[in-house]
Formats: C-alpha cells, sequence, structure tokens
C-alpha cells in the first residue's frame, strides 16, 4: 500500500491496470511507452519510451501489454526490475491459491484453493479458475472465461472470452482458445481451436 508503480503500456490494458493499483491504494507514477503522441494518460504522465526504464528501478513495474509475444520479450530486455503484481481488491483469491510476479487479477476473476497463476499472467475479469489449476507464464485467461479444476494451461496461451474448458484437461502452450469455445479433451498441438466442441482451424 501507498508505494508508486509504473505501468509499460499506455493503453486499454494500461487503463485498467491504472484502476487496480489506485484502488489497493498504491499510486501511478506514470507509463512508459514507445508511443511519441500521448504524454498524459488516465491522469498520470508518460515518462518516456520503455528504454528508459533503467532510470526507474526503484520504483516496482507491471507490463500492461496484452500481446504475448511482446509481454514476454520486454519482460525478458528490463534488467533489475522489481514486478508489481496488480490484484484487484474485488478479485476472489483462495487463500492457499498463489499469483506470479507481475501479473494482473481482475475484478470478479475467482482463483480457487490450490490454484496457481505463474508470472506476468492476464486473468481478466469475471473469469473463473476453479481449484488445483496451473496457469504457465504469459498465459491469459480472457473476461468471463471458466476453467475447470485441475486445468494445466501453457504458457503464452490465451483463452478467449467466455470459452470453457473442462475439468482434468490440458491446453499446450502458445495456443489461442476463440471466444466462446468449449474444450473438452486435452489439446496437445498448438493452434487456434474455436467452436463447440472445440476444433482447430489452424
Amino acid at each position: 500500500m501507498n508505494q508508486n508503480v509504473i505501468i509499460i503500456g499506455a493503453s486499454g490494458y494500461g487503463r485498467v491496470v491504472a484502476d487496480i493499483v489506485r484502488c489497493v491504494g498504491d499510486r501511478v507514477l506514470g507509463f512508459l511507452d514507445d508511443r511519441t503522441d500521448i504524454t498524459q494518460w488516465v491522469g498520470a504522465p508518460v515518462l518516456g519510451p520503455v528504454s528508459d526504464y533503467a532510470n526507474y528501478l526503484d520504483t516496482p513495474m507491471i507490463v500492461a501489454i496484452g500481446n504475448q509475444d511482446i509481454r514476454q520479450r520486454i519482460v525478458e530486455t528490463l534488467k533489475g526490475v522489481r514486478w508489481y503484481t496488480a490484484i484487484h481488491p474485488q478479485a476472489v483469491i483462495a487463500a492457499d491459491a498463489t499469483v506470479g510476479a507481475g501479473s494482473a487479477v481482475m475484478a470478479g476473476c475467482i482463483l480457487n484453493s490450490g490454484a496457481e497463476a505463474g508470472q506476468h499472467c492476464i486473468l481478466n475479469t469475471g473469469a473463473i479458475i476453479e481449484h488445483d489449476c496451473r496457469i504457465a507464464d504469459y498465459a491469459h485467461v480472457s473476461v468471463g472465461a471458466k476453467v475447470a479444476g485441475t486445468v494445466c494451461i501453457g504458457q503464452k496461451t490465451w483463452v478467449g472470452i467466455g470459452a470453457v474448458i473442462s475439468n482434468n484437461l490440458s491446453v499446450c502452450e502458445n495456443t489461442v482458445i476463440g471466444a466462446g469455445a468449449v474444450v473438452v479433451r486435452t489439446i496437445t498441438e498448438s493452434g487456434t481451436y474455436v467452436g463447440v466442441p472445440a476444433r482447430r482451424i489452424k
């Protein structure tokens, strides 16, 4: 509480993260963004490009960029950063669930008992992640998605808005589960899956 935070990415996602920072009683010191057309974003200054991060190593940071590849690249490029974890006060996090550094958990998200979310994940508004799930680094569980118990979601996988993953399944890394898709079988081949039941289209 009452700490300054720098958000990397002055965009819609950055706006939501800024709201979380403020809701928990912390302060947005500013944004880092490579765009040159803005100097302010949601009431905080744009301090400069991402490459200026080394000027602020005493301040925790979070990467608020939705694209998993870009998010990972930035995280792995920035050295010596102390990562901020943004958890909205209206998220429900079980006492024995864990959320990794640099991740964001939006309002209304439920992370149930024994669930583990990795580093730099996005657990979006109203997502339900049931007991004993494993969400790998850089994964994104979108708005209103439902992940049943004991599911493993691989690194950089994106579970689309309103998608459903049945219990005791695994979804491999670098996979996209389309909006409203229903996964009823383990997915072992990376790609894009859509429909009910979910089928690979590319």
